[in-house]
């Protein structure tokens, strides 16, 4: 399996305008094959910081969700959207469950 983890940052008044972007990603990468789990989430203490999560099945799924049109469309509105300092790893796991 391979897991995404990190963070985005943006301004604190542009998230309600980020939300429609940030929830059609999040509902088209789960719809991917492959895509086991999609998630941002806004952290408590830092409402600007994003936690982004991402669970695939291969490499070939991530690769396959990096080539998608909503891909390329959520890159596209990180100017607008003043989205910064994104700082994800990719890692790789086995599931087990705890």
């Amino acid at each position: 399996m391979i897991v995404i983890e990190g963070t985005v940052r943006l301004p604190v008044g542009n998230i309600e305008a980020a939300k429609p972007a940030m929830f059609a990603m999040v509902s088209a990468s789960r719809a991917e094959e492959g895509c086991i789990d999609y998630a941002y989430a806004f952290d408590l203490v830092d409402p600007g910081l994003v936690r982004v999560t991402e669970r695939w099945e291969s490499r070939a799924a991530l690769e396959a969700h990096f080539k998608t049109a909503h891909m390329a469309k959520w890159r596209q509105s990180f100017p607008d959207l003043g989205i910064t300092d994104r700082s994800l790893r990719l890692y790789e796991a086995e599931a087990e469950p705890i």
